[in-house]
């Protein structure tokens, strides 16, 4: 490999040449150092060809025939020499190839791609030679870094370099790019710097590994709390969205409603339903199903909390203990009906690709999209529902039917029709929660399950019909919770969580915040 490094520096700016079929051959048929000479020829001057073929060999999709060599994928042939479609003999075989030609062609790979045109390949190509760094690879590195205009990748290149050199016999050497690596924000960093502390013998470059291992995981500790702390905001912000419904009908109405973790569900089920509308129908617009999914998610779950507001808790207000018992019956028969039709197995749901990957923030971390698209879209519901509340008729008509119901009544509001719509809204908030959560796990029968407790948490935490409170409540368990998982183990830290709830309550029975009156029945 290391003539091939060789080769690859020196020969870079001559012009590309196309790979001939006793080429093709030649690396995919015969013992390990010839396939790897024949390597080392065909990489000093490819072209795109060369590099699809060795991505071939890599992928395992590669046949042999005789004198012939197929790159072979999703059943149809093609000659890696020109490109053309050709027929795959019956006899044809896999190209076998061991552990030592495996990591050749992903060296010959990686280096390839640090002289692409693309930014994006570049930096994945520093990536993967900075995990197997070593001396044999600085004619390569030099040659990149001088020709590289982006410039975090030349410093990442400058690290891989860096890295490459703590190998060197020359003390010098392993000095300087010990004291260079304090600066790396890479977990694949530390590792090295670990693994060459074990080996170091000379006590000065000892001192400095030592330095540039603290320094880095200083520097990774950042990340870590980082990490931490949006990771909490992320579980605060999917409680919230659970709850806010949960608000509604529990903290405004008074409804002990235990089906709203299955309300939920069958929001992420009418996500489910839509995304595979638009695969079969509307394939070309199939990223932009979950707008399309969100209010058919609203309108399905405050299609059914209308039902059963009407046909079974009107008739329960003011009945804690039986609104309870009906509402967990009626949990049981929603998640019997979803088995009925959809399957006792859980479903997919696609992210879209604007959804999909992450921001890097520190090189030890990486925020998700889904994840981040997931916190706006909370705080985007929670802004549409206290606008809702506030400032509009419905509200106003929902607080006084909250706050009075017979003066309600005396003023000429419909107090049923009032009871029906608020009801309504709430499972269609939890509607919304339930899409927001197939972005990020499996849909299943069970699914709302898993929230209904935290959900009501939150509420009584918060303060009954405080929407401030369940804002405030959500954020703190979810930060909280985090930050005790890496503390304590997940177990613990939700144990903690609860016992914290439970002396809160105990000292303070109306929650965060507490409703303002007159009386203790205000």
């Amino acid at each position: 490999m290391k003539r091939l490094l060789l080769l690859l520096a020196a020969t870079w700016a001559v012009h590309a040449q196309a790979l001939t079929p006793d080429e093709a051959r030649a690396i995919a048929v015969g013992d390990s150092d010839a396939r790897i000479e024949a390597l080392n020829r065909a990489v000093a001057a490819p072209d795109d060809r060369t590099a699809a073929y060795l991505q071939a060999l890599a992928d395992d999709a590669v046949k042999t025939a005789g004198d012939r060599v197929f790159i072979v994928r999703d059943g149809q042939g093609t000659d890696p020499a020109t490109g053309a479609p050709v027929d795959v003999p019956a006899e044809a075989e896999d190209v076998v190839s061991n552990n030592r030609m495996r990591g050749e062609i992903d060296t010959a790979l990686a280096a390839l791609k640090l002289f692409s045109p693309d930014v994006r390949r570049r930096a994945e190509a520093v990536q993967a030679l900075q995990r197997e760094a070593d001396e044999s690879k600085l004619p390569l590195l030099d040659k990149a870094y001088a020709a590289e205009q982006d410039a975090g990748i030349k410093e990442q290149l400058a690290l891989v370099r860096a890295a490459a050199l703590l190998g060197s016999s020359d003390k010098d050497k392993r000095l300087a790019a010990a004291r260079l690596l304090a600066g790396s924000r890479s977990p694949a960093t530390k590792t090295l710097l670990v693994e060459r502390l074990r080996e170091e013998s000379e006590a000065d470059v000892k001192a400095a590994l030592q330095a540039s291992l603290r320094e880095v995981d200083a520097a990774l500790a950042w990340g870590d709390r980082l990490g931490a702390l949006f990771s909490g905001i992320s579980l605060g912000s999917i409680l919230l969205l659970v709850a806010l419904g949960l608000a509604i009908t529990y903290g405004l109405m008074g409804v002990i409603n235990m089906a709203h973790g299955e309300l939920m569900m069958i929001g992420a089920y009418a996500t489910y339903v839509v995304q595979g509308l638009f695969r079969q129908y509307l394939p070309g617009a199939f990223d932009w199903y979950l707008v399309a999914a969100v209010p058919v998610a609203f309108a399905t779950s405050a299609l059914v909390g209308a039902v059963l507001e009407r046909g079974v808790i009107r008739f329960l207000y003011g009945r804690p203990l039986e609104t309870l018992l009906a509402t967990w019956g009626i949990s049981l028969v929603l998640m019997q009906l979803v088995r009925t039709l959809f399957g006792a197995q859980n479903v997919g749901v696609e992210n879209p690709r604007w959804m999909s990957g992450g921001v890097a923030v520190l090189g030890n971390l990486q925020l998700p999209w889904n994840r981040i698209v997931i916190v706006g879209f909370a705080f985007a519901v929670l802004l549409g529902m206290a606008f809702m509340i506030s400032r509009t008729r419905l509200g106003l008509f929902v607080r006084g039917v909250t706050q009075n119901r017979p003066i309600a009544a005396c003023m000429g509001v419909n107090t049923a029709r009032v009871d029906m719509y608020a009801f309504a809204l709430g499972s269609g908030i939890a509607g919304l929660a339930g899409c927001a959560l197939s972005q990020i796990g499996n849909v299943g029968p069970d699914l709302g399950q898993a929230y209904i407790v935290d959900s009501f948490m939150v509420v009584v935490l918060g303060g009954v019909g405080q929407l401030a409170g369940t804002v405030y409540a959500a954020l703190g368990l979810g930060v909280l919770n985090k930050f005790l998982e890496g503390w304590a183990g997940a177990v613990l830290a939700k144990i903690a969580v609860l016992v914290f709830i439970v002396v809160f309550i105990q000292k303070r029975p109306q929650g965060l915040f507490a409703v303002r009156g007159r009386s203790a029945e205000a």
